[in-house]
């Protein structure tokens, strides 16, 4: 059986901390991943963070047991835009 398409958005730049901003599975997974992809929003398949993140509610900040997954997934999209922590903080969405 085919495992469903889940997507999760999180934000970090206008924050404190994470948060989720969108999430859904099958026709809306897809729909958040074809925005983010127009949007120029780098995608990374992580199934696990997915999963623990699909718990949070939207708008609800990701919590400290999932910073260092969170991380992980800041720093490939900071690599991938040629960016430096701190930079999320000035550029403008």
């Amino acid at each position: 059986m085919k495992k469903p398409l889940q997507a999760i958005a999180i934000e970090y730049g206008n924050n404190p901390v994470p948060l989720v901003v969108a999430k859904g599975k099958d026709d809306l997974a897809q729909k958040i991943i074809d925005a983010a992809v127009a949007a120029g929003v780098p995608i990374k398949k992580d199934e696990e963070l997915t999963a623990l993140l699909g718990l949070l509610d939207i708008d609800e900040q990701v919590p400290r047991s999932l910073y260092t997954l969170v991380a992980e997934v800041l720093v490939y999209t900071y690599w991938l835009k040629g960016m430096k922590p701190g930079d999320e903080k000035t550029v403008s969405t």
